[in-house]
């Protein structure tokens, strides 16, 4: 059964407004219908178009196809570009053991994962510092001493100077 979403002419002799329905594409233009999604009134000054985005994109997932008409109201109310993203967003689906699709999504990559296991030492780190500067304060004159051979300059650096200047 092909499922149209088409006009449907309502209203008196020579004041058409229309319906906006999903149909049998077999089914008179007036005739039988599934469901009425919105409503287009041409006119009025502006026209009026009022469609359910919501039931809208759920019959066009389903394999609706609009008529050229209903596909320019679509267009002007955003759901036919709300439509086009979808579809165009690239299905995410994996295979079972035996290589059939199944419909469930992919697990995220475990690259992000382990980006996030590095910044959390990350703020973990931060923390020792405070931690050590308290400790070093109670450590008082003591550690002073071993922090100045810390501090001091490798006798290796002057010949490191030489090489960057050539």
């Amino acid at each position: 059964m092909a499922v149209k979403i088409r006009l449907m002419r309502v209203g008196k002799k020579k004041q058409p407004t229309y319906r906006v329905v999903v149909a049998d594409g077999r089914s008179p233009r007036d005739g039988r219908f599934i469901e009425i999604i919105g409503q287009y009134a041409p006119r009025n000054d502006p026209s009026m178009v009022e469609i359910d985005t919501e039931t809208a994109l759920a019959w066009l997932r389903k394999g609706a196809q609009p008529t050229e008409q209903v596909q320019k109201l679509l267009a002007i109310t955003g759901v036919w570009a709300q439509f086009e993203d979808e579809r165009s967003k690239p299905a995410q689906t994996k295979l079972s053991r035996r290589g059939y699709v199944t419909g469930k999504a992919k697990p995220a990559k475990k690259a992000p994962a382990a980006a996030k296991s590095a910044e959390t030492p990350a703020p973990a780190a931060e923390a020792e510092p405070v931690q050590s500067e308290t400790a070093e304060a109670d450590a008082g004159e003591a550690g002073a001493a071993e922090t100045d051979v810390d501090e001091a300059p490798p006798a290796d650096e002057p010949a490191g100077d030489a090489e960057e200047t050539q």
